[in-house]
C-alpha cells in the first residue's frame, strides 16, 4: 500500500528534475558564419537582446578573425539601440583599445560620441524634451571630446561631417548653460559671479549665439557694480555688433 502511496511523490519528483535540466543549445554545433549570420538578422529585426547573446556566444568560441571582430563592432550598434548608451560606450573603447588600426575603427569612435551625446534622453526624453542646456554639461563636453577626436583622427571619415554637426549643436548648448549659469547669478545679485561666467562665454564660446546675451549680462552687472567704464566698454561692443538686442534697445529706451 505503501509503494502505490509513494508513487505520485516520484513522478513528481522525476518530473521536476526534468523541468530543472538546462536546455540544449541550439547553436552549439554553428560555424562562426552560422552564429554572425543569425546574429546579424537578430539586429536587423530590431532583436537586439537576442543579438548580444549571440555576439558574445561567437567571441567567446571564435574570438579571433574577421567574424569576432565585426561582432565587437556591431555590439556597439546594438546596445546603443536598446538604449544602453554607457554600455555602447565601453564597447566601443574596448574595439578602439583592442583594433586601434582596423579600417572602421573610425565607426567606433563616432559610435561613442554618439552614445555620449544622446545620455541623459531615454524613454522619458522622448515623451517630455527638455531644454539640453539644462542637461548635465559634463556629458555634453564628454560627447564633444569624443566626436572632436574622430574628426582630428580621421578628418576624412564618413562619419566626420556629422560629427562637426553636432559638436557645434553641443557647443551652443554649453555656452548657452553657461548663460543660464550666469543668470541665476544676477537673479541673486552675484554680479562679479555673473560676469565671470559671462567673461567665458566670450572666450570659449566666441560664434556662438550666446555672446550677445554674455556682452549684455556684463553691461547690466557692470553698471550694478558702479563699473561705468567696463560697463560702456561692453555696450559699445554689443551696440557694434548686436544693436537689436533688448539691452541695448532698453538703454536707449531709458536714455
Amino acid at each position: 500500500m505503501r509503494i502505490f502511496t509513494l508513487l505520485p511523490l516520484l513522478v513528481l519528483l522525476l518530473t521536476a528534475g526534468c523541468a530543472g535540466l538546462p536546455e540544449a543549445d541550439e547553436t552549439a554545433d554553428w560555424s562562426a558564419s552560422e552564429i554572425y549570420e543569425k546574429a546579424k538578422a537578430a539586429l536587423d529585426n530590431g532583436n537586439y537582446e537576442q543579438a548580444l547573446g549571440l555576439y558574445s556566444k561567437l567571441e567567446a568560441r571564435y574570438p579571433y578573425g574577421r567574424f569576432a571582430q565585426q561582432a565587437q563592432l556591431e555590439t556597439i550598434y546594438a546596445h546603443y539601440e536598446a538604449d544602453e548608451p554607457e554600455a555602447a560606450i565601453a564597447a566601443a573603447d574596448r574595439f578602439i583599445k583592442l583594433h586601434p588600426r582596423h579600417p572602421n575603427v573610425d565607426y567606433a569612435y563616432y559610435m561613442r560620441g554618439l552614445a555620449s551625446f544622446d545620455i541623459g534622453g531615454g524613454f522619458l526624453e522622448r515623451f517630455f524634451p527638455s531644454d539640453p542646456a539644462e542637461r548635465d554639461p559634463a556629458r555634453a563636453r564628454e560627447a564633444f571630446r569624443h566626436f572632436r577626436e574622430l574628426t582630428t583622427k580621421f578628418p576624412e571619415s564618413r562619419y566626420a561631417e556629422d560629427a562637426i554637426k553636432r559638436m557645434a549643436y553641443l557647443r551652443n548648448n554649453l555656452a548657452r548653460h553657461e548663460i543660464q549659469v550666469a543668470q541665476y547669478y544676477m537673479r541673486r545679485d552675484a554680479y562679479l559671479a555673473a560676469v565671470e561666467r559671462a567673461r567665458y562665454v566670450l572666450e570659449s564660446y566666441e560664434s556662438t549665439p550666446a555672446v550677445p546675451d554674455a556682452l549684455g549680462i556684463m553691461v547690466t552687472a557692470y553698471r550694478a557694480m558702479d563699473m561705468p567704464k567696463l560697463a560702456d566698454d561692453a555696450l559699445r561692443v554689443l551696440r557694434q555688433n548686436y544693436p537689436e538686442h533688448r539691452v541695448t534697445t532698453q538703454l536707449e529706451k531709458d536714455n
